[in-house]
């Protein structure tokens, strides 16, 4: 990678002070045609581009907002996505988003980047290998430069920052509720996020609220290494299942493709909820019964929480968990 040229640089090179060579960039009065033309010159050579966060030195801003999600293909953190950056642009940021494709590794080295770039502050979700190693260090580094993290959906509980989470244990009971009120009798659960703390926290609130049905349930951690399908078709058929909540929505249309492969005519047979409410589950057959985590909304209410504080700038400012409340969008997937 080719060094970063700095004004230090182009001071020793010319055998000028480096405030003779700022200001000749910024073609300063003070300084001298010839000079302003040399240095200009030179940097130009040089491919010298001035350091965002040295630019924003006077204004201690440069209204650029990192963003970092774990997976652009996934339609929910789309979404989120979409929803910080007409927040952003409503007042007048930018956004940079990178993505961490779940790795520990390259969360830090974009947290790296994009701090040395001056952003003023960070909206992100914490990666699988983070969250699965909980190494957390790397967001309490930035905190330290004092620029503000907000966290969403995936949130790290050590890191003392703004987040934005979905009430996921409510959101897993109410699948629940759901189910049982269409008649099903034993419900199964299946996922792909066992290690996440979403798929923790769901996983949670429907077990504590199948025991206030007194039922039991157990947990299939669907394994990568296997086909999805025929890991669910065994699970369902083993323990004679009638609904199934997929903690995500590749294990809910998973669960409906067994169906299938088990000849059970879905709902009629096997009733099946999933989560988030993605392309997936809109296209999916039949169309899948969802719990809607509502991302545009996430991902809007984060970027005000952090504009709001770089806006204020409050002397004393306590970090605070705003949660939105999930809803059951109905479909084919479960009956009335």
């Amino acid at each position: 990678m080719r060094q970063k040229v700095t004004l230090k640089m182009l001071s020793l090179e010319l055998g000028l002070s480096i405030s003779t060579v700022s200001k000749s960039l910024k073609n300063d009065p003070e300084i001298s045609q010839a000079t302003i033309e040399r240095v200009r010159k030179l940097a130009k050579e040089r491919n010298y581009k001035p350091n965002a966060l040295a630019v924003s030195l006077k204004s201690n801003k440069t209204r650029s907002i990192g963003v970092i999600i774990p997976d652009i293909l996934n339609n929910f953190f789309a979404k989120v996505l979409l929803g910080i950056e007409i927040e952003a642009s409503k007042n007048n940021y930018k956004i940079i988003t990178s993505i961490s494709n779940e790795s520990f590794e390259k969360e830090k080295e974009y947290l790296d980047m994009l701090s040395y770039n001056g952003v003023d502050g960070f909206i992100l979700a914490v990666s699988q290998e983070a969250q699965t190693k909980g190494e957390f260090d790397h967001f309490n580094e930035v905190l330290k430069d004092d620029i503000p993290i907000v966290m969403f959906d995936r949130v790290a509980d050590d890191v003392y920052c703004d987040k934005v989470i979905v009430d996921d244990k409510k959101g897993a009971g109410d699948a629940v509720d759901k189910l049982i009120n269409s008649g099903c009798k034993r419900i199964g659960v299946v996922s792909t996020i066992q290690k996440l703390s979403v798929g923790k926290e769901r996983y949670e609130g429907v077990e504590r609220r199948i025991k206030s049905y007194e039922k039991e349930t157990k947990i299939l951690k669907l394994k990568k290494t296997k086909d999805y399908e025929e890991q669910i078709a065994d699970f369902v058929k083993d323990n004679n299942y009638d609904g199934i909540i997929g903690l995500d929505e590749t294990a809910a249309v998973s669960a409906v493709n067994a169906a299938n492969i088990l000849g059970l005519k879905v709902p009629e047979k096997l009733s099946v909820i999933g989560f988030t409410n993605g392309i997936l589950s809109r296209h999916s057959y039949p169309k899948l019964t969802t719990v809607s985590q509502h991302g545009r909304r996430m991902g809007s209410l984060a970027a005000k929480i952090l504009i709001d504080k770089l806006e204020l700038r409050a002397e004393r400012y306590l970090p605070e968990t705003k949660v939105i409340k999930t809803s059951i969008i109905e479909r084919g997937t479960t009956s009335n």
